[in-house]
């Protein structure tokens, strides 16, 4: 009789890892999961390509200070400009009395 079939291979021992993911248990001490130049990360099999996220674009960081600058100039210009509106729209008549009696008193002649 020929040899015997090969059965399922043998399971694998399944890797521990931390709840955050970043060290495994190889059997003798933790690991990291990240190789030490950060490209790589360990799945418990193999290493694959680590994606993390794209390094933030750099300048652009005084364009975007000049911008908000402008527009909370802008902003403040334009909120003074209601504030004297509405001023003006509900005691326009009574300011414009205070300088007509400013004038007539200037205009007066000194009483001895």
């Amino acid at each position: 009789m020929g040899a015997n079939p090969p059965g399922p291979p043998a399971p694998r021992p399944q890797t521990t890892f931390t709840p955050d993911g970043f060290w495994w248990w190889d059997g003798g001490r933790w690991r990291s999961t990240i190789s030490a130049d950060g490209r790589w990360r360990w799945n418990g099999q193999t290493w694959e390509p680590y994606r993390t996220a794209p390094p933030p674009k750099r300048g652009g960081g005084a364009t975007t200070a000049v911008v908000v600058t402008i527009l909370a100039f802008g902003g403040i210009v334009v909120l003074v400009s209601v504030l004297v509106i509405v001023v003006l729209l509900t005691m326009g008549n009574q300011i414009g009395n205070v300088f007509s009696n400013v004038v007539a008193a200037l205009g007066a002649s000194p009483s001895p």
